[in-house]
C-alpha cells in the first residue's frame, strides 16, 4: 500500500473511483438505446477540446467538456434529421474532432501531438489538483442525472413511443442522455483516455447482464464492476509501469469473459432449483406460471 504515499497516485485513485461509478452509470442507458459506440465517438469529438484548451492557454479538461457536449447536442440534431445521410454527417464529425484536435495541438505554443498522448490513452502522473476538482464536480452532475432521472431514463431508452404516449418529453431526455454521455467521456479521459473510454461505459453492463436482467441489478453490478477494474488497472499500472487506461479495459474485458463463463452454470443451476420446487403432482404443461409484474424483468 505504499502508493498511498504519493499524492499523484491519491489523486489518480480518487479519479479512478469516480470513472468506474460514471462510466457504467451513463452506459447502460446507452446499451438500452443500442447506442453503445456513442461514447468513442465523442471521445473523437472531444480532442477538438482538448487541442483547444492547449492553444488558449485553458483547461483541457474543461475546453473538452464543453467541446464534447456540443459534439453531443449535434449528434443527436443528426439522429433526429439526418435521416438517410445521418451516418455520413457522424462520420465527418467523429473524424473531424479527431483532425482538429491534432491540428490545433500543434499550433499551440510549444505544443506537439505528444502532448495528446496522455488524453488519448489515460496517464496517472498527468491527473493534477486541478483535474480531480473537474473530474469531482462532473462526476456529481452525471450521479445526478443517472440516478435522479433513472425512471424517466430507463423509460425513454427502452421504448420512446410508449414514453412520449405517457407525456415524457423524449427529445429532451434523449438530449440530456447525449449531454450527459459527453461529461462523461471529460471525466474519463485522464484515467482510461478518449479512445478507451467506451469500452468502460459499455462492457461492464454487458458483463452485468450475464448475471441479471433486472434494470435495478445490473446497474449495481455494473458499477461495482467499473469501480473494481478502474482501482486495480490504475494499481496495476503504478506497479507494473503499464497504460493505465490499456490495463483497465483489458481487465473490464477479462471480467466480462468470467462473467459470460459462469453464467451458464448458474442459469442451469437456477432451472433445476425452480424443477425442484415444483410440486411432483402437477405436469409441466399444466402447471400455472407464477404472475410477473412488468418490473421484473427489467425493474427499475
Amino acid at each position: 500500500m505504499d502508493f498511498l504515499n504519493y499524492a499523484f497516485m491519491q489523486r489518480a485513485l480518487l479519479a479512478a473511483v469516480l470513472v468506474g461509478i460514471t462510466a457504467p452509470a451513463i452506459g447502460i442507458y446507452l446499451v438500452q438505446r443500442r447506442q453503445a459506440l456513442m461514447g468513442d465517438g465523442i471521445g473523437h469529438v472531444a480532442m477538438t477540446g482538448v487541442g483547444l484548451g492547449f492553444l488558449l492557454s485553458t483547461s483541457p479538461v474543461w475546453m473538452a467538456t464543453a467541446v464534447s457536449v456540443l459534439g453531443a447536442v449535434l449528434m443527436e440534431l443528426i439522429r433526429w434529421y439526418g435521416k438517410t445521410r445521418g451516418d455520413i454527417a457522424l462520420a465527418m464529425l467523429f473524424y473531424g474532432g479527431m483532425a482538429g484536435g491534432v491540428m490545433l495541438i500543434n499550433l499551440a505554443p510549444g505544443g506537439s501531438t505528444a502532448n495528446l498522448v496522455s488524453y488519448l490513452f489515460g496517464s496517472l502522473s498527468t491527473v493534477s489538483e486541478s483535474d480531480v476538482t473537474a473530474i469531482c464536480e462532473l462526476a456529481a452532475f452525471v450521479l445526478l442525472v443517472t440516478l435522479g432521472l433513472r425512471r424517466q431514463l430507463f423509460a425513454v431508452s427502452q421504448d420512446e413511443e410508449f414514453a412520449r404516449v405517457t407525456g415524457l418529453p423524449v427529445r429532451a431526455l434523449n438530449l440530456l442522455t447525449a449531454v450527459t454521455a459527453a461529461v462523461t467521456v471529460t471525466v474519463a479521459m485522464r484515467v482510461v483516455g478518449l479512445l478507451l473510454v467506451s469500452a468502460l461505459m459499455v462492457v461492464p453492463v454487458a458483463a452485468a447482464q450475464q448475471l441479471s436482467r433486472s434494470f435495478t441489478v445490473t446497474f449495481v453490478i455494473a458499477v461495482a464492476i467499473g469501480v473494481v477494474v478502474a482501482v486495480s488497472g490504475t494499481v496495476t499500472s503504478y506497479y507494473q509501469d503499464v497504460p493505465p487506461g490499456a490495463t483497465i479495459v483489458l481487465l473490464t474485458i477479462a471480467a466480462f469473459l468470467v462473467l459470460t463463463a459462469l453464467a451458464g452454470p448458474l442459469a442451469r443451476r437456477r432451472a433445476r432449483a425452480a424443477a425442484a420446487a415444483q410440486p411432483a403432482g402437477d405436469p409441466a404443461e399444466c402447471a400455472i406460471p407464477a404472475t410477473r409484474g412488468a418490473g421484473d424483468e427489467v425493474g427499475v
